[in-house]
C-alpha cells in the first residue's frame, strides 16, 4: 500500500509541476515588471528543482510519471491566451497565476490526503509543492 500511494502521489506532483511550469511558460516574458518577472522566473526554476526530485523517485520505481490532463491544459493555454489577448497587463498575469496556483494547491492538497500512506519523501515533495505554489500567490498580490 506505501509503495502505490507513494507512486501516485509522485505521479499527481508530476503532473502538477509539469501544469505548474507550462503555465509559468505561458505568461513569462510577458510582464512589465521586472519584479513580477523575477518572481515567475524563480518559481519556474523552484518548480523545475522539483521536477528533478520527483523523476528521480519515479525512475526508482520504474514508472513514467503522469502529463497534465490535455484538457485542463488545454483549457488552461486558452483561458491564458484569452484573457491576455484582453488586457496584457500585470494584474491579468496575477489573476491568472493566482487561480492556477490556488487549483494546484487544492488538487496537491487532496492528492496529500487521498495518498496518505505514501512515503515521507514523497509527502514532503507535495508540501514543498504546495509551498511553493503558496509563496507564489503571497509574492504576486502587489499585482493585483
Amino acid at each position: 500500500m506505501i509503495e502505490q500511494d507513494t507512486i501516485k502521489l509522485l505521479r499527481e506532483c508530476d503532473a502538477g509541476v509539469e501544469m505548474g511550469v507550462l503555465t509559468i511558460d505561458d505568461v513569462l516574458g510577458k510582464a512589465h515588471s521586472d519584479v513580477l518577472e523575477q518572481y515567475l522566473t524563480a518559481c519556474r526554476a523552484e518548480h523545475e528543482k522539483l521536477k528533478g526530485e520527483i523523476q528521480a523517485l519515479l525512475d526508482q520505481y520504474q514508472d513514467e510519471g503522469k502529463a497534465p490532463n490535455p484538457i485542463a491544459k488545454g483549457m488552461s493555454w486558452v483561458k491564458t491566451n484569452m484573457k491576455m489577448g484582453m488586457d496584457p497587463s500585470d494584474r491579468t498575469i496575477a489573476e491568472l497565476m493566482t487561480d492556477g496556483c490556488n487549483m494546484g494547491v487544492k488538487s496537491l492538497s487532496q492528492y496529500l490526503n487521498q495518498y496518505a500512506a505514501a512515503d515521507e519523501v514523497s509527502k514532503d515533495i507535495a508540501k514543498r509543492l504546495i509551498h511553493l505554489e503558496e509563496r507564489l500567490v503571497i509574492d504576486i498580490r502587489e499585482f493585483l
